[in-house]
């Protein structure tokens, strides 16, 4: 076999190229675990961030969804009236005697409101709620009792047609009956007759409605 040297420069040229790639491994295994580690610190970042503007500014308001429940009218039919106040003891003498009942030769207080209407309608949960009672009065007729929480308790009389029964959860809005007629207020007609308790003791829906329950003295 015949030897062949080597001319001069190629041993040079090789030792150059070995260390030119083996800067180069090291450069790109540095840029990789650099972009890594940035990669690392922008994702702690943006989580010390959303947990810091939550925490840290704890007594600046921010913007949140409302959970308030506002207290509905229990009925959305046109053309009803009032036919009989809630009596007030704060109300003058006029509005005071037209919210008297007076059933069987006897002068009572009208605990409740009295929507009228020419047509029968719809008789409306006026918020989320559990049915606790349901019962026949042969005065007062088809009643449901619907209690919305702890403190307050929704009364609907005079239904001619109940939809709901007791133990039933119902929703703000849906229809649990409708309107009818009662022996107590027979010269009536079509009507409901409403009662509203707040922490036991009767109040007037009419003011009521439209207020949040969150926000009741």
């Amino acid at each position: 076999m015949t030897k062949r040297k080597l001319k001069p420069f190629v041993l040079p040229t090789i030792y150059a190229l070995s260390v030119i790639m083996l800067v180069l491994s090291m450069y790109l295994i540095q840029s990789i675990i650099s972009n890594s580690m940035l990669n690392a610190s922008k994702m702690k970042n943006e989580i010390e961030y959303v947990d810091g503007e939550i925490t840290d500014n704890k007594d600046q308001e921010l913007p949140v969804v409302s959970t308030k429940t506002k207290i509905n009218r229990p009925y959305v039919a046109e053309g009803i009236t009032i036919a009989k106040s809630y009596y007030d003891y704060k109300a003058d003498a006029k509005d005071q005697q037209n919210a008297i009942v007076y059933y069987e030769n006897t002068y009572m207080q009208n605990s409740g409101v009295d929507y009228k209407s020419d047509n029968v309608f719809d008789v409306l949960s006026i918020m989320d709620g559990d049915v606790i009672s349901i019962k026949e009065d042969n005065i007062l007729g088809k009643v449901v009792e619907i209690r919305h929480n702890t403190e307050l308790v929704s009364v609907y009389q005079s239904l001619s047609e109940v939809n709901v029964k007791e133990g039933d959860k119902v929703i703000s809005g849906q229809a649990i009956g409708k309107s009818g007629t009662s022996n107590i207020n027979s010269d009536m007609g079509n009507h409901l007759h409403f009662e509203l308790y707040y922490q036991g003791l009767v109040v007037n829906p009419e003011e009521y409605y439209d207020k949040n329950l969150e926000d009741l003295d």
